[in-house]
């Protein structure tokens, strides 16, 4: 398993494969790499198209070690660490909240020539922000108990998962790869803060950026698709009709080779 040591001691687990120019791939809540094939399908397809692409477990994640106190900044200098090794540069594609992540990354100043991002759950209006103030404060006390569980639910059910799904995975033997990594949904809550777009952080990404959505996808998505490319200087807007937040990797995967090698 390689593995590369950011800047603060933490270990960060990475997947490689292919050959060509760089492309890191930055999961969202949950995601990681022995837990989310789908990215995984990504990255095969991606590289089977010439790049070499990275797929990482985010810090407290997987194969990667944690060190705390967490700080945004401990994410981005992980991905600075991968781009070294990529060789000093690399392009970033960012799913959800990993998306703001990137853009986070790329605005800090990071060696990233291009930027793709699949829905970043930015809220658009006070009613959703408020209510993801109110999420961050039930998360934060529920972790602050241990009850991991509890968190999960808490999470699933903000983010749209149906009663009866979420009673199923609660009954499954994947349950408890949730609760593993619960405390990580507080990393990308301080990431997202109350879903605000931050137009000051993205009016600093100069380079070529993608913004990609679903067309299957809730409102508040395509909004904040459309505000966050009208606030970056260099955006290309695209929906994928049929799709939604859980899109699909043979759907994706051509739209981010073309937008990478042009």
């Amino acid at each position: 398993m390689p593995t590369i040591t950011s800047q603060d001691g933490t270990k960060i687990a990475f997947d490689k494969r292919g050959s060509g120019p760089a492309i890191i791939l930055v999961g969202g809540a949950f995601q990681y790499r022995a837990f989310d094939p789908r990215t995984s399908q990504l990255a095969d397809l991606i590289a089977d198209a010439g790049y070499t692409v990275y797929n990482y477990d985010r810090r407290g994640r997987g194969e990667s070690t944690n060190t705390l106190p967490y700080a945004v900044d401990h994410e981005i200098e992980d991905l600075e660490a991968l781009i070294q090794d990529a060789g000093g540069s690399a392009m970033l594609f960012g799913m959800s909240s990993g998306a703001a992540l990137v853009l986070h990354a790329a605005a800090s100043g990071v060696a990233a020539s291009k930027l793709a991002l699949y829905e970043p759950p930015f809220r658009t209006n006070p009613a959703e922000q408020t209510a993801a103030k109110e999420y961050l404060t039930q998360l934060q006390a529920l972790l602050a108990e241990d009850r991991r569980g509890d968190a999960v639910e808490l999470a699933m059910t903000t983010f749209g998962t149906p009663p009866e799904m979420l009673a199923g995975i609660k009954k499954s033997p994947v349950w408890p790869l949730f609760e593993a990594i619960a405390p990580t949904l507080a990393y990308d809550g301080a990431i997202m803060g109350d879903g605000t777009i931050p137009a000051a952080i993205l009016q600093k990404v100069t380079v070529p950026t993608l913004i990609v959505d679903g067309g299957n996808s809730p409102d508040f998505m395509h909004d904040a698709a459309d505000q966050a490319a009208a606030l970056l200087p260099n955006a290309t807007r695209q929906t994928l009709e049929g799709q939604s937040h859980d899109y699909a990797a043979e759907v994706l995967a051509p739209v981010l080779i073309d937008f990478f090698k042009a």
